[in-house]
């Protein structure tokens, strides 16, 4: 599902860019701190930190070589190294990182609670980590507006299929508890909007020919007149400025808590 960097930049590495240094800064970690960026794709939660942070040294782990492979391209800083690294499996010792952070990337873990605890693991007493994921059933609207024009084409496949009903992590509450869980305490829960404006229908659209992420993966199964039907439908319900762009918005959820 997610293993080309190109794809994913078209589909969400764009807007997850915007969201991430936001996301940084308002963490508000002294420069200086060793940070580890868990499930790191593409680097942008990297970059935002290498940008916005100024930290020693920054490490990206991801189990996608696609990924990393771009990853690698795009972050030149030398302070960023990245590893292939699964999740629940940190190859890192205990207390290895002053801060710990992960962007929209817990909810595509199969077990998040094991995520969770590797991540209070790796991190320093008196660290601090945190984690943000798209609100998939109401707040990501780009990906939100998608499933809701599927299901009225083809309801019984994307009731199964649908994010907003496949990740129940990505609200706030249970984003919550799987950090108190884990042990971290002030624990706090937080919303981070930003704008995803389009140029245009094909802007929005053609992204999701990429069979990247579930709702693209989705599309590339379906038979043309399928897909078609799913495109003009959408193109009929998207809202449009005048000049032709598309003005949705995007909102994730933000978790943050001491080791």
């Amino acid at each position: 599902m997610w293993q080309s960097g190109d794809a994913y930049e078209a589909y969400i590495g764009r807007w997850s860019r915007r969201i991430a240094e936001t996301f940084v800064r308002q963490l508000g970690a002294p420069a200086g701190r060793r940070w580890l960026d868990v499930g790191c794709g593409t680097g942008a939660l990297t970059s935002a930190v290498l940008t916005a942070a100024d930290p020693a040294e920054v490490v990206g782990a991801d189990p996608s070589e696609g990924f990393l492979k771009t990853a690698r391209a795009r972050v030149t800083d030398p302070r960023a190294t990245f590893t292939l690294a699964d999740a629940r499996s940190l190859p890192f010792p205990d207390a290895r990182f002053d801060v710990v952070v992960s962007g929209l990337v817990l909810n595509f873990v199969p077990d998040p609670d094991r995520a969770a605890a590797e991540i209070a693991r790796v991190t320093a007493p008196g660290g601090l980590a945190a984690t943000y994921l798209w609100d998939l059933a109401e707040g990501m609207e780009l990906i939100r507006r998608f499933w809701d024009a599927a299901g009225e084409l083809d309801p019984e496949t994307v009731a199964e299929l649908d994010e907003g009903r496949r990740f129940p992590l990505c609200r706030p509450e249970p984003l919550g508890r799987l950090w108190t869980d884990a042990g971290f305490t002030a624990v706090s829960v937080g919303e981070i909007r930003i704008p995803t404006v389009f140029a245009d229908f094909d802007d929005y659209w053609q992204p999701f020919l990429g069979a990247q992420g579930p709702a693209p993966t989705y599309l590339a199964t379906l038979p043309q007149a399928h897909r078609d039907r799913i495109r003009e439908l959408l193109r009929s319900r998207l809202p449009a400025n005048p000049d032709g762009s598309i003005p949705l918005t995007a909102r994730a959820w933000v978790v943050s808590g001491t080791a």
